[in-house]
């Protein structure tokens, strides 16, 4: 008995940018997790500066994940789906 040559096969139809959307998102909310975290801890800030506070925390952790962890320490893409 033969495959059909129409069988669904989820690998070979998934987008491959969804893998990348998942990633943005796991990676900003645990950039916003750990930045609330840090920005709670520091005492005697105006509401002003522990915005930019918090969102320089988040940019941070944006800038080490995408630029040195992802690029220079995996030293490959680590979602890429091809064979």
């Amino acid at each position: 008995m033969g495959a059909h040559p129409n069988v669904h096969v989820p690998k070979e139809s998934w987008p491959n940018w969804t893998w990348y959307a998942i990633e943005f998102g796991i990676v900003i909310a645990i950039s916003m997790l750990v930045s609330r975290e840090i920005t709670n801890s520091i005492e005697g800030l105006t509401p002003e500066i522990q915005n930019y506070v918090f969102m320089g925390i988040v940019g941070g952790i944006f800038f080490i994940w995408y630029l040195i962890i992802r690029n220079f320490v995996f030293k490959k893409k680590i979602l890429d789906n091809k064979y």
